[in-house]
């Protein structure tokens, strides 16, 4: 399949090993790949829910992909929400057909979850077959105005936690907050289960959870109206640099009191950064 389009992934420290399978773009001729795609279907498979920044990303992409492909087959995007994205790894490692007509998109945190031997992981990420990421993440902390916090140290000092909205462990909804909970003693209580970004969007406005961890880019498109209403205020930073939308937001890297809750914070930015959301075919799929 062509990926003109795509970003590559880079390589990553070996720490995340797993994430560094990620190949180049096959040297073949694009159009002999003309005859099998004509009059054809493309399907991605996104595993989290509508209205989210998975979905939003791959809906995009589906309305000019198709043109790039020799053959211009038809795009289609279906959403296969659960257990943060595994529910459709697992779903295109086990069944879907290698034969280039199924794409999946789904939270690259769950390569990290491998590693650590996450149960109901029925996937190998090294045997995907990796196309590219549309954009590298950039994890920051957003807590509604109506808890009275405006930054990270009438956070830290706040007697009771802010309960953040999550999918599952091995989503950066998920392992971004456990982290700064750990390393940094931030008084968090995570309650996941969502099905994407969007039902968290929705239970944020119902005043059901008061915060949520999200890429800067998914906060920046899809929380507009939060953002510019001041509904929604970050406080914190979980990435190797400051993003430049927000130079007064401080990095939970420099809050580390030792070494070890830094590599930690350090190790989750990795996997919830550069490869946090890959576009990949099953095993043995034809370049």
């Amino acid at each position: 399949m062509a990926n003109r389009g795509f970003i590559k992934l880079p390589l990553v420290p070996t720490a995340l090993v797993l994430l560094s399978v990620v190949i180049a773009a096959s040297a073949e001729p694009a159009y002999s790949a003309a005859p099998f795609y004509e009059g054809k279907a493309i399907r991605i498979i996104v595993g989290t829910a509508p209205g989210g920044g998975y979905d939003t990303y791959t809906r995009l992409i589906a309305r000019h992909f198709g043109k790039y492909i020799p053959g211009s087959p038809t795009i289609i995007v279906d959403n296969m929400p659960g257990a943060g994205g595994l529910v459709s790894a697992n779903h295109l490692f086990k069944v879907a057909k290698p034969d280039g007509l199924t794409v999946g998109h789904f939270v690259g945190g769950q390569f990290l979850q491998q590693l650590l031997g996450k149960p109901g992981i029925e996937f190998d990420a090294a045997k995907f077959e990796y196309m590219g990421v549309p954009a590298q993440d950039d994890f920051v902390f957003g807590v509604a105005k109506t808890t009275g916090i405006t930054g990270v140290e009438q956070w830290l000092a706040a007697k009771t936690p802010v309960k953040f909205g999550a999918i599952a462990a091995g989503d950066g909804t998920y392992d971004t907050p456990k982290v700064v909970e750990v390393a940094l003693g931030l008084p968090i209580q995570i309650v996941s289960g969502y099905k994407g970004t969007a039902p968290i969007r929705l239970a944020f406005n119902s005043s059901e959870v008061g915060g949520l961890s999200n890429s800067w880019q998914s906060f920046r498109s899809t929380w507009r109206k939060e953002l510019e209403t001041g509904e929604v205020v970050m406080v914190l930073q979980l990435s190797a640099k400051s993003h430049p939308d927000l130079p007064k937001v401080p990095l939970a890297m420099n809050l580390a009191k030792t070494d070890e809750a830094r590599k930690l914070i350090q190790a989750v930015a990795q996997a919830h950064g550069a490869a946090v959301r890959p576009y990949v075919l099953p095993p043995n799929t034809p370049k």
